[in-house]
């Protein structure tokens, strides 16, 4: 198995992705869309998938603070169902507090302000993708 991760956001969507043995999670890149134009990017991501032997992607869901389901969580429910409607298997997973986790590696490294955005969101997908294969065991399979 290989795995994709998602982060969608309102105008970009950041991708990581893991090694072929599992062993690590790195981020992959940005695609970038017209404001919530998601279907737009899903030719890509099939591309990326049959590319790469991806065999599930994990999609970040936002959930509020109390872990009700807000405009950003049904946004990615509405992706998912995109992506399943191409055949694609879709995991959701809790993505609360990935993008500030993903900030503050960035400022961390003291990475430069050009494209920390695209950097965030990167981040933000490899951090999602690593929470899900520790929390599932399936980083070893």
């Amino acid at each position: 198995m290989r795995y994709l991760g998602l982060d969608l956001g309102t105008k970009t969507l950041g991708i990581s992705m893991t090694d072929k043995t599992n062993t690590l999670v790195s981020p992959f890149k940005v695609i970038h869309f017209k404001s919530e134009d998601y279907a737009s990017t899903i030719s890509e991501v099939v591309d990326i998938i049959n590319k790469y032997g991806i065999t599930k992607v994990v999609l970040g869901l936002p959930k509020n603070m109390d872990g009700t389901i807000g405009f950003a969580g049904e946004r990615s429910l509405n992706y998912e169902k995109l992506l399943k409607s191409v055949g694609i298997d879709v995991v959701l997973y809790d993505e609360r507090l990935t993008s500030v986790m993903a900030i503050d590696i960035v400022h961390q490294n003291n990475e430069n302000i050009k494209n920390t955005k695209e950097k965030i969101d990167k981040i933000a997908a490899s951090i999602i993708l690593e929470s899900y294969l520790r929390s599932s065991n399936d980083f070893t399979k």
